[in-house]
């Protein structure tokens, strides 16, 4: 198996390189500073850093070129205002069509889950508005790959903690689990698991860490 992994300068994108390598699987990690990441720990004839740009769509194929998945970590200004999360996946969409990819697992924000009445959490009105901006960002990536006829699975995280997995935490489809928080490693374990064993093959799934144990 070989993967391409999308934000791997990030919180996420670095836990994901490390369950991927984990697996065995040869990796593309593509980032605009991804050298500075791989450390002496992660550092495998497995692995292989692509410097690129999200929005050039020759970067993208170049990065996906013999990959039979996608994991999406991607990152952005929290206002929303760099676009990297919508158009960001729109052109990874493309390219992998381009590439005969189907498969992506992709990271994406809880309130885009949906409510009790089936709307996102978002547009509730005691969603906090301060999150609005990036849940936009969010939201259009997830209608982006809804409407692409991929493989996709978009899995919904809560408030990130910089840690690594520790095996407790829970997903639910469609829903938010028990806490509003979840470890980088257990959100990188879940996406990793979804590319191995698909359980969620187009739908939205919550994560969070389970609490009181």
């Amino acid at each position: 198996m070989q993967v391409t992994i999308f934000g791997a300068t990030g919180m996420v994108g670095k836990q994901l390189m490390i369950h991927a390598l984990a697996k065995g699987w040869k990796v593309n990690a593509f980032g605009r500073n991804v050298e500075s990441l791989i450390d002496e720990d992660l550092r495998s004839e497995q692995l292989q850093s692509i410097k690129g740009y999200v929005f050039d769509a020759g970067d993208v194929r170049k990065a996906l070129r013999g990959s039979q998945a996608v994991l999406s970590a991607l990152g952005g200004a929290f206002d929303g205002s760099d676009k990297a999360r919508s158009l960001g996946i729109k052109n990874i969409i493309a390219q992998m069509k381009a590439e005969g990819i189907q498969r992506i697992v992709a990271l994406g924000g809880l309130g885009v889950l949906p409510d009790e009445n089936g709307h996102y959490m978002m547009d509730g009105p005691d969603y906090p508005q301060e999150y609005v901006p990036v849940g936009q960002e969010h939201k259009l990536a997830y209608e982006y790959l809804k409407a692409s006829g991929l493989d996709w699975t978009f899995v919904c995280a809560p408030n990130i903690l910089p840690k690594e997995a520790d095996n407790h935490f829970m997903a639910l489809e469609e829903h938010l689990p028990s806490s509003w928080e979840i470890n980088a490693g257990n959100l990188a374990l879940l996406m990793v698991q979804e590319i191995a064993f698909p359980q969620y093959l187009h739908h939205r799934v919550g994560i969070s860490n389970i609490v009181g144990e």
